[in-house]
């Protein structure tokens, strides 16, 4: 039996309940919104991105990185839709975002993420990347 510092004879242990609280069970759920998560997953996109594709991250316009997200009972799914360059490895790299972006939300939310559905909406070349910006 494993005792406290100063308090002998008495075992350590899950940390009395506050008085007046209801058991954590009646206390209620934290509920994350669908829009919420969105964000989240479209900012850990634009991260994975630009590390696994080598992109920078764009923040607005037509063809930003954005995210759509479906929170039901504790999971959620995702869907990614983004630019990638070309050439690249699209499997190997959409794959890697797929994941990088589960963990992530994974990680911020504590939500179950079920699925990442990736669109690439179009390869992007050198020159695509330059056309239109002033230099």
């Amino acid at each position: 039996m494993k005792t406290r510092p100063g308090s002998p004879g008495k075992a350590s242990g899950p940390p009395a309940p506050a008085p007046g609280l209801p058991p954590p069970a009646e206390r209620g759920a934290t509920v994350i919104p669908d829009r919420v998560v969105a964000r989240i997953a479209t900012q850990a996109a634009r991260t994975a991105q630009a590390r696994r594709a080598a992109v920078p991250p764009d923040r607005g316009g037509p063809t930003a990185t954005s995210a759509s997200a479906a929170v039901r009972t504790g999971s959620v799914r995702l869907h990614l839709t983004m630019d990638l360059p070309y050439p690249t490895d699209i499997p190997h790299v959409c794959e890697r975002i797929q994941q990088d972006v589960a963990e992530r939300v994974a990680q911020l939310t504590g939500l179950r993420v079920g699925e990442v559905l990736l669109t690439v909406r179009r390869l992007v070349t050198a020159a695509d990347g330059s056309r239109g910006r002033v230099q």
